[in-house]
C-alpha cells in the first residue's frame, strides 16, 4: 500500500490527512491525543531494535542537514531554524524524539506549577477549508513534577550534556492561582525544570486562563521577570506575547524587554480576533467563530503574525524573535525570518500539511540561501529579502 520512500509521508497522506479536510468527524482532541500516545511510545521504547529501525526511517525522511542552517542563539546551538510550537506535547511524553522528526528544537508545554484538567470539552476544533483551528484547552497538563519524571523515564540527558535536541519549556500559571501569586507559581515550575530547560518560556498571553493576559502588563511583567532572573542556573528568557496587544502595547513590552536585558521575545499565541472569519460557524456547536471562547491558530493568524514581528524588529534588532503563528510552507517561513525572526515554530500547519513540512521549509531556506548568495540563514535574518520562485 506504501511506497518504501516516504513511507511516514505516506502515511500521513493516506490516513490522516481525509481525517482533516472535514470540521467534523474524529474529534481533532482525540486524534491530537492518540497521535500523542504511539509518539510517546516511540520515544520511551527508543532502544527497542524495532522502533530503532522506525527512528532510523523518521531520521531519513525528515531530517534536514546543512551547516548554513546553524545558528547560535543566546548561548543555544540550533542545528536549524523550525521548531515545534508549544502545546502539542504539553507534558513531554514524545521529547526524545522530535529531533527525528527534523525540529531543531522542541517547545514543551505549557506547564503550570499544578496539575490541571483545563476548560470543558469540546475545547479544540478543526476548521478545515481555512487550514485554522480553534482552541479553548486551558492549560491542561500533568504539572511541572509529572514533567520532571517523564523527563527522567525517557532518560533524557541534562541540557549541559544534550546535543541536537534542543528542548525549550513554556511555563504558565495555574488557573488556581491568583495574580498576586502568579510570580511564586512560575518560579516553582521554573527551579524544578531549570536542568532540563535550554530557554524558558514565559507565557502571559494564552486567552484561555482567565486574567492571564494582564500579565502583559510592564509593570506586572517586570516584576515577574526580575524575580525569574534571579534563579540559579536560570536560561535565556523569551516572553511570549499576544497577537491582539496594540502596537504601543508591544512597545511597551519591547523596551521592558530591553531595560531588564532579557533575551527575546515569541510572536505570537493564538488570537481573540476572528481575523475576518467572524461568521464562520463551528459545526459541532452550531455557534458562530464570534460567538465562541477561545484562541485561533493557523493560515489567518499568518499576515497579522508576521508584521508583529516586522514592528518589534523595527523597533529594536536587539531583541530575538521567535515566530509563530500560521506558518505553513516554506515561504511563509522564510517571510518571517527576513521580518526579523531567528527562529520559528510551526504547529498547526504541521497539523495540516504533514510532517514533511519541516524538511520542505528547510530545503526550502537552503535554495533561497543558494539563490540570495548567503553563507548562513543568520544573513537573512531580518533582511526583508523576496522569496524568489
Amino acid at each position: 500500500m506504501f511506497e518504501q520512500k516516504g513511507m511516514f509521508i505516506n502515511i500521513y497522506k493516506n490516513l490522516v490527512t481525509p481525517i482533516l479536510k472535514k470540521d467534523t468527524g474524529i474529534d481533532a482532541e482525540y486524534l491530537t491525543n492518540f497521535s500523542l500516545s504511539l509518539l510517546a511510545f516511540t520515544s520511551n521504547n527508543r532502544n527497542w531494535p524495532l522502533i530503532k529501525g522506525i527512528i532510523k526511517r523518521l531520521n531519513d525522511e525528515f531530517c534536514v542537514v546543512d551547516k548554513r542552517l546553524h545558528q547560535n542563539i543566546c548561548g543555544i546551538d540550533f542545528c536549524n531554524p523550525v521548531g515545534l510550537a508549544a502545546g502539542f506535547d504539553k507534558n513531554g511524553n514524545a521529547a526524545n524524539i522530535w529531533e527525528n522528526f527534523g525540529f531543531g528544537f522542541a517547545e514543551i508545554g505549557t506547564v503550570t506549577k499544578f496539575a490541571q484538567s483545563g476548560n470543558p470539552k469540546p475545547r479544540l476544533f478543526r476548521l478545515a477549508k481555512e487550514e485554522a483551528a480553534l482552541n479553548r484547552m486551558g492549560f491542561n497538563n500533568n504539572g511541572a513534577e509529572n514533567l520532571f519524571k517523564n523527563f527522567l523515564k525517557q532518560g533524557i540527558p541534562l541540557k549541559k550534556n544534550r546535543k541536537n535536541n534542543c528542548l525549550g519549556i513554556n511555563f504558565g500559571k495555574s488557573k488556581i492561582t491568583s495574580l498576586s501569586k502568579a510570580t511564586e507559581d512560575y518560579l516553582t515550575s521554573l527551579k524544578l525544570l531549570i536542568p532540563y530547560c535550554d530557554y524558558a518560556a514565559i507565557n502571559v498571553s494564552s486567552p484561555n486562563t482567565e486574567g492571564l493576559r494582564k500579565l502583559q502588563d510592564p509593570i506586572l511583567l517586570q516584576e515577574l521577570l526580575r524575580e525569574v532572573k534571579k534563579l540559579d542556573n536560570c536560561p535565556p528568557l523569551f516572553v511570549k506575547i499576544a497577537p491582539d496587544l496594540s502596537y504601543k502595547d508591544i512597545e511597551d513590552i519591547c523596551q521592558l524587554i530591553i531595560d531588564e536585558n532579557i533575551n527575546g521575545i515569541i510572536a505570537t499565541n493564538t488570537s481573540l480576533d476572528r481575523l475576518g472569519l467572524e461568521q464562520r460557524k463551528i459545526k459541532q456547536t452550531g455557534l458562530l467563530l464570534s460567538e465562541e471562547n477561545g484562541g485561533l491558530s493557523g493560515r489567518p493568524l499568518q499576515l497579522k503574525a508576521n508584521q508583529i514581528i516586522r514592528h518589534i524588529n523595527n523597533i529594536d534588532q536587539s531583541i530575538k524573535l521567535i515566530g509563530v503563528g500560521g506558518i505553513d510552507s516554506p515561504e511563509s517561513a522564510w517571510e518571517r525570518i527576513c521580518a526579523g525572526a531567528s527562529l520559528v515554530q510551526i504547529y498547526t500547519g504541521w497539523i495540516y500539511k504533514g510532517p514533511q513540512l519541516v524538511p520542505n521549509i528547510l530545503n526550502g531556506i537552503i535554495k533561497q540561501l543558494n539563490k540570495h548568495q548567503l553563507s548562513n540563514i543568520k544573513e537573512a535574518i531580518g533582511s526583508n529579502l523576496k522569496w524568489i520562485e
